[in-house]
C-alpha cells in the first residue's frame, strides 16, 4: 500500500470513527493503535505508553487544571449568577439588553476558565430561563449561550491554544496575545447581532428594556460594582502579569486558580467540604476529558509521523 492510499485510509478511518459519536480521546487513540498493530513493528506498541508519558510530561501543561479550576471555582459556585445579574443591569435598558448581558458575561466568564463547555454551563444555566422567561424565543436564548460559549476557545486563557502550542511548539504568550482582539471584536459584533435579531421580533414589551422589572436606576447599577470588582481584578491581574512579561503561563494560570479559590471562599462562603468538593471534582473530570485528548492526540501524530503520512 502506498503512502497517499494510507494516509487516505488513516484519515478516513478517523473521520468514520469521530462521526460514529465515540468520545474523540478514544476515536483517535483507536485509530492510531489499529494502524500501529497492523502496519508497525509491535517494538513500537511496546513503548506506546513510554511515548505518550514522555509527552505529557511538559510543564505547559500545567496550565490545563489551573484555568479549569478557575471557571469551576466561578461557575459551580454563585459567583457566575452574581456576574450575570450584575451585567443585567447595567444592559437591561438597551433594546435587547438581556441577551447583550449573556454575551457579555460568557465573554468575562471566558477570560478566566478558558473553556467553552465551561461557559456554556455556566451562564447558560442562569441566562436561558431569564431570558425565556423575558420573552426571548427558545432559539434566540439558546443561540445567544451556545454563540457566546465558543468566546471561551478564543479569549485568553483559552484551552484550545493552550492544546494548539504545545502540539505545534508555538508560544502560548503569543497565541494569547493573538486571540484578543478577535475575542474582543467577536463579543461586539455578538452584542450588535442580538439587539438586532431583538428588534426584529418586535419584543419591545416582553424582553430588553421595556419590562419594569428590567429597569435599573443608577444606584442599582453601582450597588453591582462591589460584585464586579473581584472579576474584573482577576482578569486584569492575568492579563497584565502574561503580557508584561512577569509571568510565565503556567504561573499566571496558578495565581489566578488561588485568587478564584480565595474569592469563593472569603466572598461567597463556600469553605465547607459540600462547597468545595463539586468545584475539584468537575476540575478533575474535565482536566482528565482535555488530557485524554492531549495524549491520544500524541500517540495520532507519532502514527503519521512513523508511516510517513505527513511527508
Amino acid at each position: 500500500m502506498s503512502t497517499l492510499q494510507l494516509g487516505l485510509l488513516y484519515g478516513g478511518a478517523t473521520f468514520v470513527v469521530l462521526f460514529s459519536g465515540m468520545p474523540i480521546a478514544f476515536a483517535v487513540g483507536g485509530v492510531a493503535l489499529a494502524f500501529m498493530l497492523a502496519f508497525m513493528p509491535a517494538v513500537n506498541v511496546a513503548i506506546m505508553a513510554e511515548t505518550i508519558y514522555s509527552e505529557l510530561d511538559n510543564f505547559v501543561l500545567l496550565t490545563i487544571p489551573l484555568f479549569v479550576l478557575m471557571g469551576a471555582a466561578v461557575g459551580k459556585s454563585r459567583a457566575g449568577a452574581d456576574l450575570y445579574s450584575s451585567l443585567n443591569r447595567w444592559l437591561g435598558r438597551v433594546p435587547g439588553g438581556l441577551g447583550m448581558a449573556n454575551v457579555l458575561a460568557c465573554s468575562l466568564f471566558a477570560a478566566m476558565c478558558g473553556s467553552s463547555p465551561a461557559t456554556c454551563s455556566a451562564i447558560g444555566s442562569v441566562g436561558i430561563p431569564e431570558m425565556r422567561k423575558r420573552g426571548y424565543s427558545a432559539q434566540l436564548a439558546s443561540g445567544i449561550i451556545a454563540a457566546g460559549g465558543t468566546l471561551g476557545i478564543l479569549i485568553p486563557p483559552s484551552l484550545t491554544l493552550i492544546l494548539y502550542g504545545v502540539v505545534t511548539e508555538q508560544s502560548i504568550g503569543k497565541l494569547f496575545l493573538g486571540g484578543i482582539g478577535p475575542g474582543i471584536l467577536l463579543t461586539m459584533l455578538f452584542m450588535i447581532w442580538v439587539g438586532i435579531r431583538y428588534r426584529r421580533e418586535h419584543r419591545a414589551e416582553a424582553a430588553g428594556g421595556a419590562d419594569a422589572a428590567q429597569v435599573f436606576d443608577w444606584r442599582a447599577r453601582l450597588e453591582t460594582l462591589p460584585r464586579l470588582a473581584p472579576f474584573l481584578a482577576v482578569i486584569v491581574v492575568i492579563l497584565v502579569a502574561l503580557y508584561g512579561g512577569w509571568a510565565t503561563p503556567s504561573e499566571v494560570a496558578g495565581i489566578g486558580a488561588f485568587a478564584c479559590l480565595l474569592m469563593v471562599v472569603t466572598l461567597y462562603g463556600c469553605w465547607r467540604w459540600s462547597d468545595l468538593k463539586p468545584i475539584l471534582s468537575g476540575t478533575v473530570r474535565e482536566s482528565c476529558m482535555v488530557m485524554m485528548i492531549i495524549a491520544m492526540s500524541f500517540l495520532y501524530t507519532y502514527v503519521m509521523s512513523y508511516l510517513h503520512i505527513t511527508q
